[in-house]
C-alpha cells in the first residue's frame, strides 16, 4: 500500500465528522471548478483542431489565449482544493458526486468511513476492497463510549 513513513491517517468517527465539516466547502468548490473546466477544455481542443484544420491560419488567438489563461487558473484552483482535502488524510473517491472515504478501524479491521455530498453526516462504512455500493450503516455497537470506532 503506502510506504511506511507515509502511513494513512486513521480517523475516529468524531475526527472524520469534524474533518468532513471543515472540507465540505472546499469539496463543493472543487466540484464547481471542475464543472467550469470541462467546457473550457472542450473549447480549447476545438480551437486547436480548427487551427490545424485551417493550416495555421489566424484564428481568434486572443480568445484562445484568454480561455487558456482561465483554464490554467481554474486548474490551479482545483489542484489547490484537492490538495487541501487530501492533506487531511481523507480519500477522494469520486469528485463528480462528492464521494469521500475516511480510513478507520472497525472490529480490528481497516475500513473506510464513507460520506457523499448531501448527506448530513457520516453514517456508512465499507471494507477497503469494497466500494460505495457495499456501504453498511455504522451500527451503535461499532462506536465505543468515547466515540471511537471499535
Amino acid at each position: 500500500m503506502g510506504n511506511e513513513e507515509n502511513e494513512p491517517r486513521i480517523f475516529t468517527l468524531t475526527e472524520a465528522e469534524r474533518t468532513r465539516r471543515e472540507i465540505e466547502p472546499v469539496l463543493i468548490e472543487a466540484i464547481e471548478v471542475r464543472r467550469k473546466l470541462s467546457p473550457l477544455d472542450d473549447q480549447l481542443s476545438a480551437i486547436a483542431a480548427r487551427i490545424q484544420w485551417m493550416g495555421g491560419m489566424v484564428v481568434a488567438y486572443e480568445e484562445a489565449a484568454k480561455q487558456r489563461f482561465e483554464r490554467d487558473r481554474l486548474a490551479e484552483t482545483l489542484r489547490d482544493a484537492l490538495d487541501r482535502i487530501q492533506a487531511t488524510g481523507c480519500v477522494i473517491k469520486d469528485l463528480d458526486v462528492g464521494l469521500l472515504d475516511f480510513p478507520a478501524v472497525i472490529n480490528q479491521e481497516e475500513v473506510y468511513l464513507c460520506w457523499r455530498l448531501g448527506e448530513e453526516r457520516i453514517r456508512f462504512w465499507h471494507r477497503r476492497d469494497e466500494g460505495f455500493s457495499a456501504r453498511k450503516p455504522i451500527a451503535p455497537g461499532d462506536v465505543g463510549p468515547d466515540n471511537t470506532i471499535q
